[in-house]
């Protein structure tokens, strides 16, 4: 056996062992089978957390409070005042909590966020020195959304990988390289024609299995099971027997030695639109699907979805359905745009791919719904969860039907994290949605979840003051970090005091990652250069920007706590608030009259900003034919400046080889 056959044994072996196949699909394949209910009904109303939640939590809150407790300690190791850190460690119920939002946006959004994210890793090389490292060891919450959500799915169901790790084995040529979209998901066997025509059969026949079992099967089946080729090559059949609950099993999970993943989904009905006033937003976690919404107000355990069911309960004599819940049909749901395309300015490019995938893949599919997520029977049949000022439409309908979670507007997943009973104190907002004409985020999610507050389907929740899309841009917002909601005194006529939201905009440092949500394919170099300006975007230019960024982080972790105990703020953090809070004084002040009228302009001051190189040196090691790749985009880019090398820049993709030591490679390419 070859040492590179090897390897993707000992892969394939370390990944079912963190996932048992006795806790995949009973078929140990795509199509979903029978099995014994649980004991008890499957449903619950949403008046707090899940038992098992609340029992995991209680798994990783230590691993958690230790991760953060250094990570503090790192950030304010030169504030003139430590005793905060101190105070808010020496008591369990003053510790910070902490949630991460990864935004929609495609291929741009996962391989953005997952440089973003990769900042926060205390496994990514260097990010401890020159970046975030340990904030997501610290965290306890990971939530996301259609892009956003492929990241947290790869890493999560993959045995909690690491960024890291995908980068050292990333390459356009093993077929057992997460993130290996050098070719189009509509060809994914580029050039092979022979290659495409396996994939496309063997997912045919997964879809069939399904369809001949019984369950409905939509282009939403066909996406999942495509986009699990790209994050689950190392598992058999690419996953086609993983399934969401698998992850209750494993034990990085099960040990509460990760962040507790969400991913969003939005109910919708066909021909309906979808808006962030009438939306039920829907959360997938690794024991319950549900919403919080008064729409719904119910959650029912994600194992048995497929189960018939009234009010949570069988009606086929104790038998229930399991491997319904497949985790590339829960990552498809939740970036499931099928149902917008038409609108779009690629619609009708799109809309042709589209016709032809369905009459591909589903050549019997009637009736309008094709390209909607369809979770039948409806889990939620006969529940009596929602509030009485509502229609029981959620209810009474045979079939649940899923789509795009941004489709609301609301493209950060923030709605599982506001909840009050997750009691989080901050939140890391990861916004790559593309909503300016050059594709760059301008706050709209933000102004989309604050809004949706004051409407009746969301006035359970609290978020934050904001400025108006226009103001985002106007202030530049959109280019840098900003602390929203840092004075809770200012937020006391929301429903309760909202978490703290760090929003982290996708901006070019680097690398222009304002690529097109539509683009499905990337070349190696490209993945590289978006996700090392991720990372940059993540921690201000290697801190070249802000040497001071570190502390100001640490500051917006402790904040709330701070304010809660009433004890004094270092002085550092006074600076820290002053450049990047948002002052959101007087819009509390007035706050009936901006309930009622969202899309006026609110007043806000200027933050300061902070000298320094804009332009850093992005240090990739990969593969040899990364590596080759990079030297060639250097060559290429000879004009372009290379005077502003960061002397701190973390050596964000170093490579380790095959025997376990380190291989330094170093390729320097300077893009503007």
């Amino acid at each position: 056996m070859q040492l590179n056959e090897l390897l993707v044994a000992i892969s394939v072996l370390s990944s079912l062992t963190a996932t048992p196949v006795t806790a995949w699909s009973p078929t140990n394949g795509y199509t979903p089978g029978k099995v014994s209910c649980p004991e008890g009904t499957l449903l619950r109303n949403a008046t707090g957390l899940s038992q098992n939640e609340t029992e995991w939590l209680k798994k990783r809150s230590p691993i958690a409070k230790d991760a953060l407790q250094e990570f503090l300690t790192r950030g304010t190791v030169n504030f003139s005042d430590d005793s905060l850190v101190k105070k808010l460690f020496s008591d369990d119920k003053n510790v910070p909590k902490v949630g991460i939002a990864a935004s929609g946006g495609g291929y741009r959004a996962m391989l953005v966020a997952a440089g973003m994210v990769a900042a926060m890793d205390n496994r990514t090389v260097g990010a401890n020195e020159h970046g975030l490292g340990g904030l997501l060891q610290g965290s306890t919450y990971l939530s996301g959304l259609s892009g956003g959500n492929w990241l947290t799915t790869t890493l999560a169901w993959n045995n909690w990988t690491s960024v890291q790790d995908i980068l050292d084995h990333m390459s356009d040529t093993n077929t057992s390289s997460i993130w290996n979209i050098e070719n189009s998901i509509l060809s994914p066997g580029g050039n092979n024609q022979t290659a495409t025509n396996e994939i496309f059969g063997a997912i045919t026949k997964e879809i069939n299995g399904k369809i001949d079992a019984g369950f409905n099967a939509t282009l939403v089946d066909v996406w999942g099971r495509a986009l699990s080729q790209y994050f689950f090559p190392n598992l058999p059949e690419a996953g086609a027997g993983l399934t969401w609950s698998t992850l209750r099993d494993a034990d990085v999970f099960k040990n509460g030695e990760m962040p507790f993943p969400i991913s969003v989904a939005d109910g919708k009905y066909p021909g309906s639109t979808v808006i962030s006033s009438n939306s039920t937003v829907f959360e997938f976690n690794p024991f319950e699907l549900g919403s919080w919404d008064p729409t719904l107000n119910a959650f029912t355990d994600v194992k048995y979805l497929g189960s018939n069911v009234n009010n949570g309960e069988s009606i086929d004599n104790g038998q229930c359905i399991a491997g319904f819940d497949n985790t590339g049909f829960i990552a498809g749901t939740s970036a499931d745009i099928f149902n917008l395309v038409s609108s779009s300015p690629q619609g009708a490019m799109f809309g042709g791919i589209i016709s032809s995938f369905t009459k591909k893949f589903l050549p019997n599919a009637t009736g309008n719904d094709t390209d909607i997520g369809i979770y039948a029977p409806n889990p939620f049949k006969g529940a009596n969860t929602m509030d009485q000022q509502y229609s029981s439409a959620l209810s009474e309908a045979e079939s649940l039907f899923l789509v795009d979670g941004g489709e609301d507007g609301e493209g950060i997943p923030f709605a599982p994290l506001l909840q009050k009973d997750r009691d989080l104190d901050v939140i890391f907002a990861l916004d790559i949605t593309d909503d300016t004409k050059d594709s760059w985020p301008n706050g709209a999610a933000m102004v989309q979840t604050y809004q949706r507050q004051f409407t009746s389907q969301g006035n359970h929740s609290a978020f934050p003051y904001v400025p108006t899309t226009e103001e985002f841009i106007k202030q530049g917002l959109n280019k840098r970090p900003t602390f929203f909601g840092c004075d809770a005194q200012n937020l006391t006529d929301l429903t309760y005091i909202p978490p703290l939201v760090v929003y982290v905009p996708n901006t070019e440092y680097s690398f222009p990652s304002n690529t097109s949500t539509f683009q499905l394919n990337y070349k190696l170099e490209d993945r590289i250069s978006i996700i090392q300006n991720g990372y940059e975007a993540m921690t201000m230019g290697n801190f070249t920007k802000d040497s001071d960024f570190l502390g100001c982080i640490s500051c917006a972790i402790m904040r709330r706590k701070q304010e809660s105990l009433d004890v004094e703020l270092p002085q550092e953090c006074e600076q820290c608030f002053s450049t990047y809070c948002w002052n959101d004084k007087s819009t509390s002040q007035n706050s009936t009259s901006t309930a009622t009228n969202h899309n006026g302009t609110w007043t806000n001051s200027t933050s300061a900003t902070h000298s320094g190189s804009h332009n850093t040196t992005l240090l990739s090691s990969v593969s040899a034919s990364a590596t080759a790749r990079a030297e060639s985009v250097s060559s290429n880019s000879s004009s372009k400046s290379s005077s502003s090398k960061s002397k701190g820049a973390a050596n964000l993709l170093n490579a380790k080889n095959t025997l376990g030591a380190f291989a330094l490679i170093n390729a320097i390419v300077n893009l503007l």
